[in-house]
């Protein structure tokens, strides 16, 4: 008898549970890299508005791979929490050793370096932090698999942490509504490093990533849009009409043969997810 009961309390809870979240598969998303050659991708995005989340390929979305420098918003989240960063005005000298592409060969803050992604100035910021607290930090907001053994500086492209393109889109939703277990003010400040498009109508925000899987160039992109769009007021309102922002998040990732330079695929996979959205309707259609 009680394990009766115990069955029927499950199986009202998942009923229940897919009630609340509808789950919808696209295949027609993967036209958008196909038509670039892409065959290995995937696209998970969650319409908060309508508790609904849809995707192309439901096996690479729950694939966990390394998070390349996506993991560079974490990083900055936890400089700033720890006070590591005062602010993201925090200037860190460059090197001559450093190395890396012309637009990273000078003094640098953390808003230049995030949106640049800057290698050298996040191994020297997370080297600052630790290990110690970067594993405290993982372990609370509980960040893919939460392994970064080895390499500090290294950990997002050595294969030690990984995470799927679904906890991308988990992560990048709680720190939209600030629901990580940190301060409201680090999460605000990262929030707005990411933006990178503020066009009538609408806003986004991501960071992206490049590195290395089985041999070819992985790409991702990660983050949300905010659909700003007219609402009607009640019949009697003072204001006939307001606008509200509508959230969406979103990540993707794909696979290209590192030897294949005939694309910008930076601005490749952010062309590809501005296709997606633009069909979903999360941001406006091109005129």
């Amino acid at each position: 008898m009680r394990s009766r009961i115990l069955f029927l309390l499950v199986t009202s809870f998942l009923v229940f549970s897919c009630a609340q979240t509808r789950i919808t598969e696209h295949k027609d998303w993967g036209a958008f890299f196909e038509k670039q050659g892409i065959k290995d991708a995937c696209f998970i995005m969650r319409d908060n508005n309508h508790e609904a989340i849809h995707y192309y390929n439901k096996e690479r979305s729950t694939d966990r791979m390394m998070p390349a420098s996506t993991f560079k918003v974490f990083i900055s989240l936890i400089a700033l929490e720890t006070a590591v960063a005062p602010d993201d005005r925090l200037v860190i000298k460059y090197d001559s050793t450093d190395g890396g592409k012309p637009e990273w060969q000078h003094d640098m803050d953390m808003r230049e370096a995030l949106k640049t992604s800057c290698e050298w100035y996040y191994k020297k910021l997370i080297a600052r932090i630790g290990a110690e607290k970067m594993q405290h930090y993982i372990d609370t907001i509980r960040y893919g698999n939460m392994n970064i053994s080895g390499d500090l500086t290294r950990c997002w492209v050595n294969d030690s942490l990984q995470i799927t393109a679904d906890e991308q889109v988990g992560f990048m939703k709680r720190l939209y509504f600030a629901q990580l277990p940190l301060s409201e003010r680090s999460q605000r400040i990262v929030k707005d490093l990411m933006v990178h498009e503020d066009e009538p109508g609408y806003k986004l925000y991501y960071k992206t990533g490049t590195g290395m899987r089985n041999g070819k160039a992985l790409y991702w992109v990660a983050g949300f849009v905010e659909r700003v769009q007219k609402v009607k007021e009640p019949k009697g309102s003072m204001n006939k009409t307001d606008e509200r922002n509508y959230p969406y998040f979103f990540a993707s990732n794909f696979e290209m043969p590192d030897t294949d330079s005939s694309k910008n695929w930076y601005e490749t996979r952010i062309a590809i997810v501005k296709d997606v959205l633009r069909s979903y309707g999360a941001i406006p259609t091109v005129k």
